[in-house]
């Protein structure tokens, strides 16, 4: 029987939110939720908080984006995830940029990439489609503001003082429970300077990440809502800052993304070393 090749991964991030790409073209090796579970297992595995895989496009689209959570559960979009499929189709020579369009499971996704300064880095900038507003929540939240937003996934953004001072597990786990099917949770304050969030969030299927491309958006289009910041926001990730550009067509995000490493594994080697 002829050995199984390796898989051939490479790892990006996107101000800290991290991911492991898998180009497919020809869609001949799916990977299971298991298997995706001890990838992304940061002590039994290589680490990460998702896996994308980069199957062929078709009509409107050069490419399409095959999104897991680290849980191996299939998320809808991402956009840092996006950033970082970017990078690994242009590096493949699958596409040409500056613009190219990607499948998602909420739509066909425009994204803008140039190369920067430095070996392995980029700045992209991604079609996040029309961020949906929910009704305000005052009583959810320490301030008085809250609002779910929709963003091709689910959101709930909660306005406070500190986001450094809140139990984000706690609370991130808490707030999901009450959801069906769970939800992003974003804790923000307004700052610093002008037309700036900070944010940390407990991401569904994950935990707490250093980045959320989607969460930055709904951030930036809650607060807008509340006339606390313009149509154009940085908003402050812990992994890093990320620029969000809100218009009545739909909301761009902006940031980097860098290539980390290039991996060959074998899948069951993975799944042999997995965590009891």
């Amino acid at each position: 029987m002829p050995e199984t090749p390796p898989l051939h991964l490479t790892k990006h991030h996107g101000a800290g939110n991290d991911f492991l790409v898998s180009i497919d073209m020809d869609d001949q090796a799916p990977l299971g939720a298991e298997l995706v579970r001890a990838l992304c297992d940061r002590r039994f595995g290589i680490g990460a908080d998702g896996v994308v895989r980069v199957l062929a496009g078709g009509g409107e689209a050069d490419l399409t984006m095959v999104l897991c959570n680290a849980d191996g559960s299939v998320a809808e979009m991402s956009g840092n995830g996006m950033r970082c499929l970017a990078q690994a189709a242009v590096e493949a020579g699958l596409v040409e940029p500056p613009t190219f369009r990607v499948m998602t499971m909420v739509g066909v996704r425009s994204v803008e990439y140039r190369p920067a300064g430095g070996t392995g880095a980029a700045v992209a900038s991604v079609d996040m489609g029309v961020p949906t507003l929910g009704p305000d929540q005052p009583e959810r939240a320490v301030e008085g503001r809250a609002r779910q937003v929709n963003v091709g996934n689910p959101h709930l953004v909660l306005l406070g003082p500190d986001p450094s001072a809140v139990d984000v597990a706690d609370e991130g786990v808490r707030l999901q429970a009450a959801h069906v099917g769970g939800i992003n949770v974003e804790f923000i304050a307004i700052g610093p300077g002008t037309d700036a969030i900070t944010l940390r969030v407990w991401e569904r299927g994950v935990g707490e990440t250093q980045a959320c491309g989607t969460g930055s958006i709904a951030a930036a289009a809650a607060a807008h809502s509340w006339g606390l910041v313009s149509d154009t926001v940085d908003v402050h990730n812990p992994g890093g800052t990320l620029q969000v550009a809100l218009a009545a067509d739909g909301a761009r995000l902006i940031g980097p993304v860098h290539k980390v490493a290039d991996i060959d594994v074998i899948a069951a080697e993975v799944l042999g070393a997995a965590r009891p």
